[in-house]
């Protein structure tokens, strides 16, 4: 019986992997697994707006992050082959910029999808107000239900 996960107990009986499994998730919370998210909570993110939001966000974030790194390339082959002497702290600042332009991207692909069944404009600037006031909604909404 030694190695099988089988140990004697003090009553006489095999403590066999199943009660100790047992009693291991009587310690832990219960997960609520299968059911149902209760009627009162809002839907999640459809998925086609999810696929426009991950699509903007992509675009948005992905060409400032890549402008961000060719910055750094860019200016060691600038620098390495003598064409031009960039100091490093104009490096460093360019493709922060860069940086800080695709994390702004992040917001707006998110806040420029359309949520409606047709995609909106190409740009989807129409879309940020709207957005901006369907956030601001879920936030008060929040606040209300913790107050109460």
């Amino acid at each position: 019986m030694a190695g099988k996960g089988i140990q004697p107990s003090a009553q006489g009986g095999q403590k066999g992997p199943q009660k100790l499994a047992r009693k291991q998730s009587q310690n832990q919370p219960q997960k609520r697994s299968g059911k149902q998210p209760s009627p009162t909570r809002q839907q999640v993110i459809p998925e086609a707006v999810a696929n426009r939001m991950a699509r903007r966000i992509a675009i948005a974030t992905g060409i400032p992050t890549l402008m961000g790194m060719g910055v750094f390339v860019a200016s060691y082959l600038l620098v390495s082959r003598g064409v031009l002497d960039i100091p490093p702290g104009l490096t460093l600042l360019a493709s922060g910029g860069c940086f800080l332009l695709g994390l702004l991207g992040l917001s707006y692909g998110v806040l420029s999808a359309s949520w409606e069944t047709q995609s909106g404009s190409w740009f989807g600037a129409e879309q940020i107000g709207l957005n901006l006031g369907r956030v601001k909604d879920s936030i008060n909404a929040m606040r209300q239900r913790r107050a109460d």
